[in-house]
């Protein structure tokens, strides 16, 4: 495995940071290198929040921006621009989006290979709000065949701070619930 480049897009309240580093945190546990860092203005619910993910088995000397991902990872599909990712992804990168849309509705990201999880109906039915992080990173275990189920759940445990079960839960749904398209 080469240098991993991952960015999370989501919104205050989605829990994207907290994703980046519990992936992170997973990806350590399977003896992975992480180097994670978010980026966000005012911090408040809704805004826009962006955290970025770098994962390699040998250690990273990198300490620059992530300027093309290889894999983009949306929590709010609203935020959504296919002109920027044109221009952040790699060739082959591939796209999890948190949706319960149709991918027809998707235009213009349809040239990737995509992964579509409902995050949102998951976290609902766990009684976990709008915090949808650990649906979706389960849902990234299966999609990005990178690191396993049971690291991803040791760092749930280790880092959520409440309804543990709920979300290791979450992370096993967003698992079996995961939709993957070909581009």
């Amino acid at each position: 495995m080469a240098i991993n480049e991952i960015k999370f897009c989501g919104r205050g309240g989605q829990g994207v940071v907290m994703a980046s580093q519990m992936l992170g945190l997973a990806f350590f546990k399977a003896g992975m290198y992480p180097q994670c860092y978010p980026v966000f203005g005012g911090e408040r619910r809704g805004a826009p929040v962006v955290s970025f993910l770098r994962v390699d088995k040998e250690k990273i000397l990198l300490k620059c921006d992530i300027k093309q991902a290889d894999e983009l990872l949306y929590f709010d599909t609203t935020l959504i621009n296919v002109e920027e990712i044109r221009g952040l992804m790699r060739p082959g990168g591939r796209i999890l989006l948190s949706t319960s849309e149709p991918v027809s509705d998707l235009e213009g990201i349809s040239e990737h290979t995509l992964g579509l999880v409902d995050a949102p109906a998951i976290a609902r039915k766990l009684g976990l709000g709008h915090v949808i992080n650990t649906a979706i990173l389960g849902a990234y275990c299966r999609f990005s065949n990178l690191l396993s189920m049971d690291h991803l759940i040791s760092a749930i445990e280790e880092i959520v701070p409440a309804k543990r079960e709920e979300n290791m839960e979450a992370a096993r749904q967003g698992y079996g619930e995961l939709i993957i398209t070909s581009a």
